[in-house]
């Protein structure tokens, strides 16, 4: 029986990045990595060597990252532009919402899991607040679930993420 393959949405920006980071992990990480192996490897006694441990330890992150990354893009699938609409929420969509709870008004840019970064307001459509955001519409009052309670997120408008 063969594994269902989750297809993973991005925004053509998303898609850069992580063509981007990929590019660099395999150029110039790589080798910056070998090269500290190769000082660590001259300080001599490798079973107590603790830079050549950490260089090594660095290399295992680096390509799991690699591997990760790669298998990620056979499987993404990118927004196209005219895909994206402003009538019902989904990724790509700039989401500006009324917290009823603590009466202030944020706005959130809905993204794939691969681009979430909370500190920027880009959500992933798998996240708490974007599970409940994806499918509504504009008027709509939507609830999710935190440690401090249910909060309510009145939808004020929605828009196209404008790329960077």
């Amino acid at each position: 029986m063969q594994k269902a393959v989750k297809q993973l949405l991005v925004t053509a920006d998303g898609l850069k990045k992580m063509e981007e980071e990929l590019e660099y992990l395999k150029i110039t990480r790589r080798k910056e990595i070998i090269d500290t192996i190769g000082v660590a490897r001259a300080f001599g006694d490798l079973s107590e060597n603790s830079e050549y441990d950490e260089a090594k330890n660095e290399q295992a992150k680096v390509e799991s990252r690699i591997m990760d990354l790669e298998e990620q893009l056979k499987y993404v699938k990118v927004m196209d532009e005219s895909d994206i609409k402003t009538d019902e929420i989904n990724i790509g969509n700039k989401v500006k919402v009324k917290n009823l709870n603590l009466n202030k008004e944020i706005i959130y840019n809905l993204v794939g899991s691969t681009e979430a970064d909370p500190f920027k307001n880009k959500i992933s459509d798998e996240s708490p607040i974007g599970k409940v955001l994806v499918g509504s519409k504009k008027g709509e009052i939507v609830e999710y679930e935190t440690p401090k309670g249910v909060f309510k997120l009145e939808i004020l408008e929605i828009s196209k993420i404008k790329e960077e």
